[in-house]
């Protein structure tokens, strides 16, 4: 009975078996799909799907360049009117290349700056040029337009060799050499010129392949031009134009026997044009200038024509308990929305940040610990408006040109006066107002009458009106993301008893 019991189940499960093989392989097999089913398949009900909208195709895309240039087509300078104004130059005035101004008038520049007026016609003749002036003096322009217009009125003769641009802009920070780019492009907007920048702290791959083609000029800090001139990625020696910019503040961090041997790559100085800026004119800076330059003008733009003409400037005196109160309710009460603020040391700028944010201030930072990718977003998101507030230290600063910047506060005064220019020429920039805010307690406040002598000027010192000492709100943003705090021995704490009996 037993033996006959174990055959019965052993021919079920078998038969079984069999059954749920054949099943499975016909389930798999598209042949089991008949005609009539899959006529019934298409024609029943379809779900609605919505059209993306058609990508077009890579032939189809207009090139920036090839767009700005049908742009310029239907462009002439009765498009662009200045009417004369008695003491006041005008671009019109220097005859520049119709494509210059076409850029000239995107940029709504009207009349030049002093450092303009002072310099243009003479390097627009190819003459050298030594420049004391700050930033946000317009120099900047003054530099490019030369560079532009000697393109214009002179073939390329190398223009199929790879790597070998016409000119050069050397500048001290990454910022600066962003900044400057930025502004060549949209000069030149309507110009066929190639332009890159060279910096370190960013992908070294993506630079050198921007590389690998024929170059109209190129700017770059020293060390990674250097390394790229090293290489044989660049060739310097068809250099026509070299600009060094900021040279007080690349002798301050040790460039310059960087500068020297990238100098020394480039033509003699008698068969190249050599603009040379610096903010300050030390006897070091003056040495450099009469090695790299041949019988040049000098013009020479004094700080308290940038400082004092075009930027109302305020001291609160403070303590030093007052200072984020005061600040706090500056921006809340004057609902402040593009404002950079200005700290001595990186730490400070953090914990600045750091504090305003739990405050529910929309701000960030730029200093020397931030990642280059990161400063760069941080900059462009600024400039959009994303950004109310940027907090930088003054190597992260300068040089950083964004139009609008309205107010600028320099939570604590700089230990030299030349700062103190740097830092509010952000705002008041080339002919426009602004308002600088200093603060100066008991840590500080020694460092004034030095910036007041600079300056040529006695800064308005006044105290904080009541409602600007209203205590702040103690935020609710978390500084940072980090672990959230876990009482010892509560279940996430790892120590303690994880699991507790409910009370009796």
């Amino acid at each position: 009975m037993i033996k006959k019991f174990f055959k019965t189940i052993r021919s079920k499960l078998s038969s079984f078996s069999k059954n749920a093989i054949v099943s499975a392989k016909s389930s798999l097999e598209p042949s089991t799909i008949t005609e009539s089913q899959t006529v019934s398949r298409e024609a029943g009900p379809k779900k609605h799907r919505p059209q993306r909208p058609r990508k077009k195709k890579p032939e189809d895309k207009k090139e920036p360049k090839q767009e700005a240039s049908q742009q310029h087509q239907n462009w002439d300078i009765s498009k662009f009117q200045v009417t004369p104004e008695e003491g006041k130059v005008r671009f019109h005035d220097f005859e520049l290349p119709a494509e210059i101004m076409h850029g000239i008038a995107d940029l709504n520049f009207e009349f030049c700056t002093p450092i303009q007026i002072a310099t243009l016609k003479q390097t627009l003749s190819k003459r050298d040029a030594i420049g004391r002036a700050q930033t946000g003096t317009g120099k900047t322009a003054a530099f490019l337009i030369t560079i532009f217009t000697n393109f214009l009125s002179s073939p390329n003769p190398h223009k199929n060799k790879k790597g070998t641009p016409r000119a050069l802009i050397i500048a001290p920070t990454r910022e600066l050499v962003i900044q400057i780019g930025k502004d060549a492009q949209d000069l030149a907007k309507y110009c066929p010129f190639n332009i890159i920048t060279i910096y370190g702290g960013t992908a070294y791959q993506r630079q050198q392949q921007s590389c690998d083609r024929p170059l109209d000029m190129i700017v770059a800090t020293p060390g990674r031009l250097l390394d790229f001139q090293r290489q044989g990625i660049i060739d310097l020696s068809q250099i026509e134009t070299m600009v060094i910019d900021e040279a007080d503040r690349m002798l301050d961090m040790g460039f310059i026997p960087d500068v020297r041997k990238i100098i020394q790559s480039t033509p003699n100085k008698d068969k190249r044009q050599t603009l040379f800026y610096s903010a300050t004119m030390t006897p070091e800076v003056n040495h450099l200038a009469a090695q790299w330059t041949k019988n040049p003008v000098n013009v020479e733009i004094e700080p308290e024509q940038v400082a004092v003409e075009t930027v109302n400037q305020v001291v609160y005196l403070t303590t030093s308990q007052e200072k984020y109160t005061v600040l706090y309710n500056l921006i809340i009460n004057h609902n402040l929305e593009r404002v950079m603020i200005f700290a001595n040391r990186r730490d400070e700028t953090r914990k600045l940040t750091e504090r305003l944010k739990r405050n529910a201030i929309n701000c960030e930072m730029i200093s020397g610990d931030v990642a280059q990718n990161k400063r760069t977003s941080t900059l462009d998101d600024f400039r959009s408006g994303k950004i109310r507030v940027l907090v930088a230290t003054d190597v992260a600063g300068r040089g950083i040109h964004i139009d609008g910047v309205s107010h600028v506060i320099n939570y604590t005064l700089p230990y030299e006066p030349e700062d103190y220019v740097h830092r509010i020429g952000r705002t008041g920039r080339a002919g426009a107002s602004g308002i600088s805010i200093s603060f100066a307690s008991e840590d500080d406040a020694f460092y004034l009458p030095e910036i007041e002598k600079y300056i040529g000027q006695k800064l308005p010192c006044v105290t904080p009106a009541a409602d600007l000492l209203k205590t702040p709100p103690r935020g609710t943003m978390s500084l940072s993301p980090q672990i959230p705090f876990v009482k010892k021995g509560s279940p996430r704490s790892g120590g303690g008893r994880k699991f507790s009996k409910p009370r009796k």
